[in-house]
C-alpha cells in the first residue's frame, strides 16, 4: 500500500507539458517545407479554441504556420483511474492525509462522540462496486474512526467530507421507539406472539376482570397452566385485582395462545405504567420467543429422527 501511495502521489504531482518536433502531416499544413512545426502540450490556456486557431492559420499562411495543437488524449480524473480498486484508493488516500493533516486537534472522550453506523465491508463493497480486500477496509475504517473522534466544534468540513462515504445513510442509532399512547376511555393496547398464534389486548383500570374472545378465563382455557401463563405478567407485579383484561385471541393452540397473550398483557401494561417496563422485561414477560416447531424433513420420520437401519 505504501507503494502504491506513493505512484499516487507521483501522478498527482505530475503537472509537466510535453514539446517536441512532429513528423509533417497533409492534414496540419499543405507544404513540405522544413520549417513548418507543431508543439505539442498538455496545459494550454487556448486549449477550447485550438482547432479554430489551427483552420486559420492554415487560411491564412498555409507554408509556415506556427501551430498549437491542444493534447487531444481525455485525462482521467482521477489518478487511480488504471488501478483495481480507483474509488476506494482515493478515499483511503484522502483519510490518511486527513490523518496526517488533522490528527493531532483535541478529541472527546472516549463514548462521549456522536454514534454513527458504519458501512461493513460487504455494504462498502456493494455501494462502490469494488471487491474492496478486508486488510485494507479495516485499515482505512480505522483512520476515519479515529477522525470522528475530533472534537464536533473543532472538525473542519474537509474531514466530515472525506469519512462521508463510510458512514451508513440512515443511522440506526437514532432510532426512537414510537410511544404507545393511551386512548379516551383509559384503555392502553398490545400485541403479543408466541408460534403460530397473536394475541391483542386492552387493559383499563378496574377490578380484575378477564375475558378472552368473549369468554372467561375458564372457559377459554382448560389447563391451569395455561390460565396462569396468560396473566403471569400480572401476577408478578402484583395488579391482578387493578386492571380488567378484554383480548382477542387466534390461531394456533391453547399453550401458544396463552403464551402470547401473556405477552400482549405485558406489554399494555407497561403502556400503563412505564416504571415497570425493567421488572416485566427481566421477568421475560416482554420477550419475543423465536422457537417453533420444526417442520418435518423428507425421507425423516419427523424433524430429525430417520428410519431405523435395517442390514437386511
Amino acid at each position: 500500500m505504501s507503494s502504491l501511495r506513493y505512484g499516487l502521489r507521483c501522478l498527482r504531482d505530475f503537472r509537466a507539458t510535453a514539446t517536441r518536433r512532429a513528423r509533417p502531416s497533409a492534414f496540419t499544413t499543405a507544404s513540405t517545407s522544413s520549417r513548418s512545426r507543431r508543439t505539442l502540450t498538455t496545459s494550454t490556456p487556448n486549449q477550447e479554441n485550438g482547432f479554430e486557431k489551427l483552420q486559420l492559420a492554415i487560411r491564412n499562411n498555409p507554408e509556415t504556420a506556427e501551430l498549437q495543437i491542444p493534447y487531444a488524449r481525455p485525462m482521467p480524473v482521477s489518478p487511480s483511474y488504471f488501478s483495481r480498486h480507483a474509488q476506494f484508493n482515493d478515499s483511503f488516500v484522502l483519510v490518511q492525509d486527513l490523518a496526517r493533516k488533522y490528527g493531532r486537534l483535541p478529541t472527546v472522550r472516549p463514548g462521549h462522540a456522536e454514534r454513527v453506523a458504519w458501512k461493513s465491508k460487504e455494504q462498502y463493497r456493494l455501494a462502490v462496486g469494488e471487491a474492496v480486500k478486508a486488510r485494507d477496509y479495516s485499515a482505512c475504517i480505522a483512520l476515519a474512526k479515529r477522525l470522528h473522534q475530533i472534537h464536533p466544534d473543532l472538525m473542519p468540513e474537509e474531514v466530515k467530507d472525506g469519512i462521508r462515504p463510510f458512514k451508513r445513510d440512515i443511522n440506526i442509532y437514532l432510532n426512537v421507539a414510537k410511544p404507545i399512547p393511551i386512548d379516551k376511555f383509559g384503555r392502553s393496547h398490545g400485541v403479543g406472539r408466541r408460534k403460530s398464534s397473536m394475541a391483542r389486548a386492552w387493559l383499563v383500570e378496574g377490578t380484575g376482570e378477564v375475558l378472552v374472545n368473549g369468554k372467561t378465563m375458564n372457559d377459554a382455557f382448560g389447563r391451569v397452566h395455561d390460565r396462569e401463563s396468560a396473566l403471569w405478567g400480572l401476577k408478578i407485579m402484583d395488579r391482578m385485582d387493578k386492571y380488567n383484561v378484554w383480548a382477542l385471541v387466534e390461531g394456533g393452540g391453547t399453550t401458544g395462545q396463552a403464551e402470547a397473550l401473556a405477552m400482549a398483557i405485558a406489554k399494555a401494561l407497561a403502556v400503563q405504567e412505564p416504571a415497570l417496563k425493567a421488572s416485566l422485561r427481566k421477568a421475560g414477560v416482554l420477550t419475543r420467543d423465536p422457537r417453533k416447531v420444526e417442520r418435518k424433513k423428507a425421507g425423516h420420520v419427523k424433524a430429525r429422527k430417520m428410519p431405523a437401519w435395517v442390514k437386511r
